[in-house]
């Protein structure tokens, strides 16, 4: 791989010094010295950033890219390589599937119906959706439960794709191209035991976000995915962002998408190409780093939603045997020992991860898109063990949005960063 020369290609700067320059090399230092203090300390920040991504990509991330503003300033980078077979560069601002960051598009999207009235959070989904959500459950199932995930539907996922759970890609290779409707994806969640009486548990479950795709439907009369973009995400001039509807293939520049399943399986399969409809409202958003910036910005600074909506959508359960995670409405909020509270979502699809991290005064960002997914091995009890590549994002996400003076020891970078990642991938386990 030639991970420096994609790197040197990725790596944009916006409102810093003129001069790409890596660290420690000659240019660097003569930027430096052309430049103010204040400047300076952006620069140092830019470079040490940029080290992480490409320490990400050498702890073994075929690429990574990524966007990051602090305090007005933004920057995008990348690092590594799109394709593996051709060492094509991954660049900043290819298209990237983000996975369940869509679930936040939908939520939002949700609760403008609740402030314009057509919705009430603590209905019955039974009450407009009795068709798709029948009987008892209809009527105990809240569309806050749908949305915190307490609702005790269980996820489709892998239901449809039940070979994952036994270490094979072969039901990935199946559905590559098959559709699958609303309808069929709900009643597959539908049809298993509940995981929980509804309001009294949390289980993370993608049905809950098809339904509510659907309850967007009913509502507003056109289809989730038109109401999404119409109502968030042309306003916010998200160029980059969109629903791929029926169409498999990433349009423009994009990366490869590698999935290792843990190296069950003899070789890593590659879904770039992938149908949508696996996913839908609850995560078949493409999008890119700079773009989710801007939308958590907008959505936590109060551009999307009134002030009471957006503070119940902030209002968390637990998650069970999590101590850094508490979901919202289609938020999640991270408790690190670094930099206290952020806000922001996970997203995985096969061979795409997706995380994006703000602060609650919305002056640090971070997101982030990775094209290798479970590259983990697993533990005697079947759960992920900690791999360099964790580590160095560990360091990557303190650095990004907490910044060196934010933390506390030499190891907080890493250890604070790390504890979260591990708690993301035993919820998708």
């Amino acid at each position: 791989m030639n991970g420096t020369s994609g790197l040197r290609r990725g790596l944009t700067a916006v409102g810093l010094a003129a001069v790409v320059a890596l660290p420690g090399s000659v240019t660097a230092v003569a930027a430096t010295a052309l430049i103010s203090s204040q400047h300076k300390a952006a620069e140092v920040s830019s470079a040490e950033l940029r080290e992480n991504l490409e320490a990400v990509h050498e702890a073994g991330m075929p690429g990574i890219q990524a966007a990051v503003s602090r305090k007005g300033r933004s920057w995008t980078g990348a690092a590594g390589v799109a394709d593996t077979h051709t060492d094509r560069p991954l660049e900043a601002g290819f298209g990237h599937r983000v996975g369940s960051v869509t679930k936040t598009f939908t939520a939002t999207a949700v609760l403008r119906q609740v402030s314009a009235g057509r919705v009430e959070l603590d209905a019955p989904i039974g009450r407009y959706l009795p068709k798709l959500v029948p009987g008892e459950r209809g009527e105990r199932i809240t569309v806050r439960m749908l949305l915190n995930h307490t609702s005790g539907i269980t996820d489709y996922f892998p239901v449809v794709f039940s070979s994952l759970t036994r270490g094979s890609l072969a039901d990935l290779e199946r559905n590559r191209f098959r559709y699958h409707s609303p309808e069929e994806l709900i009643t597959a969640g539908l049809e298993q035991p509940a995981t929980n009486e509804p309001g009294q548990g949390w289980a993370y479950s993608n049905t809950n976000y098809i339904i509510a795709g659907e309850l967007l439907r009913e509502v507003t009369g056109q289809s989730p995915e038109r109401y999404i973009t119409r109502e968030i995400i042309r306003p916010l001039g998200l160029r980059d962002t969109y629903f791929p509807h029926l169409n498999p293939f990433i349009p423009g520049p994009n990366s490869k998408a590698y999935e290792a399943l843990y190296h069950q399986p003899e070789r890593r399969g590659e879904y770039s190409v992938y149908s949508p409809t696996a996913l839908r409202t609850a995560g078949a958003l493409i999008s890119t780093p700079t773009d989710l910036n801007r939308f958590y910005d907008a959505l936590l600074g109060g551009e999307l939603l009134d002030e009471s909506v957006l503070a119940e959508m902030r209002e968390t359960v637990a998650v069970p045997n999590s101590p850094t995670l508490r979901y919202g409405l289609g938020l999640m909020r991270f408790e690190t020992p670094a930099c206290a509270t952020l806000w922001g979502h996970e997203g995985t699809v096969p061979g795409m991860s997706t995380l994006s991290l703000h602060s609650a005064d919305g002056k640090r960002q971070l997101s982030y898109g990775l094209n290798l997914t479970k590259y983990q091995r697993l533990d005697e009890n079947g759960l992920p063990l900690i791999h360099p590549i964790d580590r160095r994002l560990g360091t990557l996400q303190v650095n990004a949005v907490c910044g060196a003076s934010d933390t506390t020891s030499a190891a907080s970078p890493s250890g604070s960063g790390v504890a979260l990642l591990a708690d993301l991938h035993r919820l998708n386990r």
